[in-house]
């Protein structure tokens, strides 16, 4: 009897199942990839696109290539609801997709509320495509005025975990070369990296003053047209606004009845099972391992592939699946704008120039691996 398995969502982990699934795919299976783009951004080298070491080609994977002569079928669109009592999904341009079992690695969602004013006047950084297209059209207005004779714009990241400090000072360095931008970073009351440790903390302190941007720690509260509203009342000019917060669970996993964690992601078991329903699989940012707690990165989403294909594999075929336990700890590899770079691995610390050529082969054998054009 055949199987019906849809994947949903090209994130990380999908990316491991989508390629070993093309070389060999699970017999008597019918594979649907449901996903809106024709490509994967890795995330992981964005901040190396926004300082200018990367064309954007560099840091995409097409699907088509990785794809080529597989038995999968593509369908291009959102997922717009999931009905685990009839087993199917229905997209935003009106497919009804059917199934026996179904993976989600659908990442985080875009919350265009997180701040007042953002939709009106922020860009945020998710979607990823998205941004990249907001961000090539502000970079084109600000070397418009800049050509007319106008000032340096003044751009405002707003997040001071990993993603928000990568963007600022990629940006900064990129203003070194043109357009001209003043670069400005609302790291939160907590600071930047509030998570890791004081030693690298005080790297990261140290590259924002290398880099001449100016750090505000203060929580940011709204977007105006040409401002940031701070929570203890002051206000920052700002020509444009990028907002680079932390995750925000989906909305379905909820409104279909999945378990979900307190923040809303969607609670997976040891072999990345729903814990609700047997036949839901997830990975990446979009779940949450009990009793595993993790941060929300690519690392782990990495790393969550392989496993999930074999218990893919498993379950289509009526076999016992395998236990995964996610990494305890990840290496932290974060871009300080010119080429050079922090490493952190647990209690471990160093940075400088070979950090980031270690980050950079890393990146671009990942994308290799992927048939990504990244050389």
């Amino acid at each position: 009897m055949t199987s019906r398995l849809l994947l949903v969502g090209a994130g990380h982990a999908h990316m491991s199942v989508l390629r070993a699934f093309r070389q060999a795919p699970p017999p008597d299976t019918q594979i649907v990839l449901l996903t809106p783009y024709p490509r994967q951004v890795y995330s992981g080298m964005l901040p190396g696109w926004i300082a200018g070491h990367y064309t954007l080609d560099d840091c995409v994977i097409p699907l088509a290539p990785l794809l080529r002569g597989s038995p999968i079928t593509v369908v291009s669109a959102h997922l717009q609801q999931l009905d685990l009592t009839t087993r199917t999904v229905t997209t935003d341009r009106g497919h009804r997709i059917e199934f026996d079992f179904i993976s989600l690695d659908t990442g985080p969602a875009p919350e265009p509320d997180a701040l007042p004013g953002l939709r009106e006047h922020g860009l945020s950084i998710r979607p990823i495509e998205n941004f990249i297209s907001q961000w090539q059209q502000t970079l084109a207005v600000i070397d418009a005025s800049a050509r007319t004779g106008g000032d340096a714009a003044t751009v405002t990241v707003v997040g001071g975990g990993a993603g928000g400090l990568e963007i600022a000072l990629a940006a900064a360095w990129r203003a070194r070369s043109g357009p001209p931008m003043r670069l400005q970073l609302v790291s939160g009351k907590a600071g930047v990296l509030a998570a890791f440790s004081p030693r690298v903390r005080r790297m990261a302190h140290q590259a924002l003053k290398e880099m001449e941007v100016r750090l505000i720690e203060d929580d940011a509260v709204e977007l105006g047209p040409d401002t940031v509203l701070l929570a203890e009342g002051g206000e920052l000019s700002s020509n444009f606004s990028i907002v680079a917060t932390g995750s925000v669970a989906a909305r379905y996993p909820r409104e279909a009845g999945l378990a979900v964690d307190e923040r809303g992601f969607i609670e997976i078991d040891e072999f990345q099972l729903s814990t609700s329903h047997p036949f839901v699989f997830a990975a990446g940012d979009c779940a949450s391992v009990v009793g595993h707690p993790r941060p929300k990165s690519g690392v782990y989403a990495v790393r969550a592939g392989p496993p999930l294909t074999e218990n893919l594999r498993r379950a289509v075929a009526g076999r016992p699946l395998r236990r995964h336990v996610p990494q305890v700890r990840a290496l932290y590899l974060l871009s300080t704008g010119r080429r050079h770079a922090i490493a952190n691995w647990g209690g471990l610390s160093v940075e400088g120039d070979w950090v980031w050529r270690w980050k950079d082969h890393i990146d671009r054998r990942f994308m290799r691996s992927f048939g990504g054009s990244s050389g």
